[in-house]
């Protein structure tokens, strides 16, 4: 599978168009299936009659398993394989999906969403630097593969909520699983046809920052992404819930009425998104990065207290500008990372942000289970982004030290 010629270094368009082709979709499958859980709950609270905190528990291990993983495959998408860790990514993201489906009780559904979020922590360190090496226009690529996570995380409760209601919760977990299985096969035997190769060098190279600006970056990028991790995990685990608690008579019984709100909100922040890829190829990266996470600050607190339409707009805002933050903060880690180990530095980083995900279920279970609201929730995670906001003050200045050294690089392409 590895060929470390010149000649592998610039696969043939086709397979670059494929590689672009599998790791977009992969993105949108990747959060519809791990975020599957969080809708279908709201039905295993009446079919198991086990209370919400309890059944919410349950997807712990599998939100560890989502960081724990990433820096392994990361590594072996670095070592190995970038397409053939999007392969095993597709197979063991679907295969847990489908034996979720098929659990009999708490415990083998436990075990199968832990499998699941072992599947799902390769996308993100070998997915995102797969791009980046296949990338002519990084900032416009990082929007694009943006789009398609946004896209994944504002369908995923709208799928699980109607294949739960149309169907039963079961088919909520088979059918995405078994979507996700056939691609695993489809892109194995790519491969194995030589149809889809490994890049083995950037499109185009990056201008090398000073030392001491990589160190400064580390330490700034790890506080802010844990941070961001937080805020996305709670906001996306409690969503559901907290509509059908402030939103309960607008919406029905159904559990389709809260996904389809939730998919709405998520929704709005696909044109944003796009928007920041073009501003972070324009813009100063730190720049754009500071001014999402200042956004958030009072965007979080007013959820704390809205109901009703106010709720919506104020959440929809939020998704807004921490979605839009999302290319920035790829492009950084990769303005700061060489090439070489850039899987890696994308699996430490959701060690860091989606390793915050059993954190944010177990903020949100304790918090709950004490208030029976999530007020004291957003009032902390507003205090988290103003943490974030003022760590990223400190990055270094990438528009600045880039100039220099920029002009040498159209001749690379």
């Amino acid at each position: 599978m590895s060929h470390p010629s010149a000649s592998a270094a610039l696969p043939s368009p086709t397979s670059a168009r494929l590689s672009v082709g599998f790791a977009w979709v992969g993105h949108s499958l990747m959060h519809i299936v791990s975020a599957l859980f969080l809708t279908i709950v709201l039905a295993l609270e009446t079919e198991w009659k086990l209370s919400y905190d309890e059944l919410i528990r349950l997807w712990t291990l599998g939100a560890f398993m989502i960081g724990l993983g990433a820096p392994l495959a990361g590594w072996l998408g670095d070592r190995w394989s970038s397409a053939g860790m999007i392969a095993v990514f597709y197979l063991m993201t679907g295969g847990g999906a489908v034996l979720a489906g098929l659990s009999d009780g708490p415990e083998m559904l436990m075990w199968s969403l832990a499998l699941l979020g072992l599947g799902a922590s390769i996308y993100h360190p070998v997915g995102m630097a797969w791009m980046m090496a296949n990338a002519e226009n990084r900032g416009k690529a990082m929007g694009w593969l943006g789009l398609f996570g946004t896209f994944g995380v504002a369908t995923a409760a709208v799928v699980a909520g109607s294949l739960t209601q149309w169907l039963n919760w079961r088919m909520a977990f088979i059918i995405p699983g078994a979507i996700c299985l056939v691609l695993g096969v489809v892109l194995a035997l790519l491969m194995m046809t030589g149809v889809v190769q490994d890049r083995h060098a950037d499109v185009k190279p990056q201008p090398k920052p000073s030392r001491g600006d990589v160190v400064r970056a580390f330490f700034v990028l790890s506080l802010t992404m844990v941070c961001a991790g937080l805020i996305f995990n709670a906001m996306q685990v409690v969503l559901p819930k907290m509509f059908e608690a402030r939103l309960g008579g607008w919406l029905g019984s159904g559990t389709l009425g809260v996904g389809g709100l939730v998919t709405a909100v998520y929704l709005i922040s696909a044109l944003p998104q796009m928007i920041g890829g073009v501003l972070a190829d324009r813009h100063s990266l730190k720049r754009v990065y500071v001014l999402c996470l200042l956004a958030q600050i009072p965007l979080m607190a007013a959820v704390a207290v809205l109901a009703e339409l106010p709720l919506v707009a104020a959440a929809a805002f939020v998704v807004i500008a921490s979605q839009t933050q999302i290319p920035a903060e790829n492009m950084l880690l990769a303005r700061y990372t060489p090439d070489k180990h850039r899987g890696l530095a994308y699996g430490a980083k959701y060690i860091l942000s989606f390793g915050a995900g059993p954190l944010a279920v177990q903020l949100v279970a304790w918090v709950y289970e004490r208030t029976g609201d999530f007020t004291m929730l957003y009032l902390t995670l507003s205090a988290l982004a103003a943490l974030a906001f003022a760590a990223a003050l400190m990055l270094p200045d990438d528009r600045r030290k880039a100039e220099p050294v920029a002009e040498p690089l159209p001749a690379a392409e």
